[in-house]
């Protein structure tokens, strides 16, 4: 069969403009290559609907060592019972979670998406808000921090099924603890969705939600800098409160619920060929080199912040305690749309955001959301992250002059050559 060469050009050509580029998007980083290598091999044939040592197909005697290789590594990691590596995204996971612990039209209570929430966590143009009974929490208008009086306020009036705690856009740990108490009043789950922070949860480096919370799930990238994909997990397991038996009568445990929720639930056969890649990833996660990466992060972050700041920017909450930062910047006169594309003829790539309070719609955005695990994935350090600031600095003073924008995209290229990505790729 032909090559495809229109397809490998533009793969060649994606290569290059991550290379090229400054890449400040919180939710993306850059695997190891091992991780590439991974998800492009023989595994992606493989078809493998049920769990290790339970399949329905046969021939499965080698993808059952690797996804058993994957469990066991990311319960290492975390240091829990229970894990299910198959969830194709993020979403995935959060989809079949939801399934196996409630039912249509049971409350949840997560933070809104306009104060850095997530889709997932009830938002009405999604499934967690068509199937369930969204309720929110904010931020404080003053602060930039998670209001946890309303949280418990409301949680207590409204009694939902659920308590949410996890984000998308805030750069604030979380008090697990405090949300724990008042949802155990109440009689109702906690669910974190550590997507973004669990690279450090995973060395301490931010509060663990394993003490507290009844279910974990997490993407695999990000801040794990592994490939694209989802897990759940559990500190420890537990029956569940449904009262569901199998067929002989025992009662089903919640990894049972869970594992069914996954499959055949929401999903059919799993991805070996990535699963694969999350197996390499999490034993990357146990090493020394990833706690002196994701350390290097955090640092960064703060850098960057602080360079910000001394430049006039609004970042919310004042700060930064993981890998990302939200910058609102009305006080610049400028939208996050227009911020967002006009980096992007620099080759500085970053996403538009709300902000808490917005007053622009969601497709305009008052705010720019940034994250610096792909650059630190790159080896830049502190210093780098104050270039960095002065380069957005400058486009964005000078947002409408196309000679300036020019400068700095010439300026990011020759300033990347230094931090090389996938060398052996040529």
């Amino acid at each position: 069969m032909q090559r495809d060469s229109v397809i490998f050009d533009l793969i060649g050509k994606e290569l290059e403009r991550q290379r090229n580029g400054i890449e400040l998007i919180a939710s993306e980083n850059f695997t190891s290559l091992q991780v590439m290598e991974a998800t492009g091999t023989s595994l992606t044939n493989k078809y493998a609907e049920g769990y290790p040592g339970r399949r329905y197909y046969g021939g499965c005697e080698i993808v059952d060592q690797i996804e058993q290789l994957a469990i066991d590594r990311i319960k290492q990691v975390f240091n829990c019972e229970y894990a299910n590596v198959q969830p194709h995204s993020g979403a995935q996971a959060n989809a079949a979670l939801l399934l196996a612990i409630l039912q249509p039209g049971d409350k949840i209570l997560g933070l809104d998406l306009s104060m850095g929430g997530h889709l997932t966590h009830g938002s009405p143009v999604n499934f967690s808000g068509k199937l369930y009974t969204p309720l929110f929490y904010t931020v404080k208008k003053d602060t930039g921090l998670i209001d946890y009086e309303m949280l418990e306020e409301k949680a207590r009036a409204e009694k939902p099924k659920l308590i949410i705690c996890g984000a998308s856009a805030y750069s604030r740990d979380f008090d697990y603890a405090r949300i724990r108490k008042v949802a155990d009043e109440i009689n109702a789950f906690v669910w974190c969705d550590m997507a973004h922070p669990a690279g450090f949860i995973a060395k301490g480096l931010l509060s663990s939600p394993f003490e507290h919370c009844h279910f974990v799930t997490s993407t695999t990238h990000k801040t794990l800098r592994g490939p694209r994909g989802g897990v759940i997990l559990m500190k420890k397991d537990f029956e569940n409160p449904f009262g569901l038996k199998d067929l002989k009568g025992n009662t089903r445990m919640m990894s049972n619920l869970l594992d069914m929720a996954v499959f055949p639930g929401t999903q059919g056969g799993p991805l070996e060929h990535v699963i694969a890649g999350k197996a390499i990833a999490f034993g990357e996660l146990l090493t020394e080199e990833f706690t002196v990466y994701i350390t290097q992060v955090q640092k960064n972050a703060q850098a960057m912040a602080k360079s910000f700041m001394d430049r006039g920017y609004h970042i919310i909450s004042g700060g930064t305690d993981n890998h990302l930062m939200l910058i609102d910047l009305r006080n610049k006169n400028i939208s996050g749309k227009k911020a967002q594309e006009t980096l992007d003829k620099a080759h500085i790539t970053l996403n538009k955001n709300s902000v808490p309070y917005d007053d622009k719609s969601p497709f305009v955005t008052s705010g720019i959301r940034v994250g610096v695990p792909a650059v630190t994935t790159r080896g830049m350090k502190e210093e780098h992250m104050e270039k960095i600031v002065e380069l957005i600095d400058r486009v964005l003073m000078n947002i409408d002059d196309e000679e300036t924008i020019l400068a700095v995209k010439k300026e990011v290229a020759a300033f990347m050559i230094q931090f090389p990505l996938y060398p052996e790729l040529g």
